[in-house]
């Protein structure tokens, strides 16, 4: 029986979506994104804040969270051995990465943006009393709150060519955390002009671009940081690609 691409994608989500790590991970990813938007709504103020930069202040821990989904995605069957028989199904194997790439994309890119307006409901509810909100009809906070599902499914389309790169979920996980979180405070004890001059391109700084609502100084514009990020998933996806086409499963 010839098998299809929609074929590919269906079972893909089958094995997805019949996982109890998925629905977990998923609900943390959503819960860290609203809770921590709520807390710093409530409690945060500054003169260079708005209520869609804190409403968003949980996108990091949410992007770890949905890292791990998709690494966990792209490795898990490499740590039980089923890899074999899914590349035994679909011998042209890169049929397999676009799959799970657009599975654990897609997922996280329609929970993360309804996680990102229900943290902006939840956040302007309980706002802190000295900052102004906005509303969805203000500028960029639409571009905002859908950047941020932009994000955070890139993310996870990261965490499964990372884990089918590396064909081990621990040391995807391991690579996606020092990407996001500890990359970007080795850059910052850089001397400040080389410090100055790769901030903004690197991955998490370049991604989360998007989220702002007012871009900060130095960083990237909204759309040319979420792409820097894109470029980088790309290469990550190339490099999984030439792995599982040229080498043993």
């Amino acid at each position: 029986m010839k098998i299809t691409a929609g074929g590919v994608v269906a079972a893909e989500w089958t094995k997805f979506s019949s996982l109890r790590s998925t629905w977990i991970t998923t609900g943390i990813s959503v819960f860290l994104l609203v809770a921590f938007g709520m807390i710093a709504s409530a409690s945060v103020s500054g003169d260079n804040l708005t209520s869609v930069d804190l409403a968003l202040s949980g996108s990091v821990l949410a992007a770890l969270s949905v890292g791990v989904l998709g690494a966990l995605l792209g490795a898990g069957e490499y740590t039980t051995g089923m890899i074999r028989a899914t590349l035994a199904a679909v011998p042209r194997r890169l049929p397999v990465l676009w799959s799970k790439s657009l599975v654990a994309g897609s997922a996280a890119f329609v929970t993360m943006t309804a996680g990102a307006f229900a943290a902006f409901a939840a956040g302007s509810a309980v706002l802190n009393d000295e900052l102004g909100a906005v509303g969805l009809g203000d500028d960029g906070v639409l571009r905002a709150l859908l950047g941020a599902g932009l994000y955070l499914g890139l993310v996870a389309v990261l965490g499964v060519a990372l884990g089918i790169l590396v064909r081990s979920s621990a040391g995807a996980i391991a690579i996606l955390a020092a990407l996001l979180l500890i990359v970007p405070g080795l850059a910052a004890l850089l001397p400040e002009s080389i410090s100055e001059a790769i901030t903004p391109y690197l991955p998490s700084n370049a991604g989360g671009a998007v989220m702002m609502l007012t871009p900060a100084d130095g960083a990237l514009a909204p759309w040319a940081g979420l792409a820097v990020f894109a470029g980088y998933v790309i290469a990550t996806l190339a490099a999984a690609a030439y792995r599982l086409k040229t080498s043993d499963a």
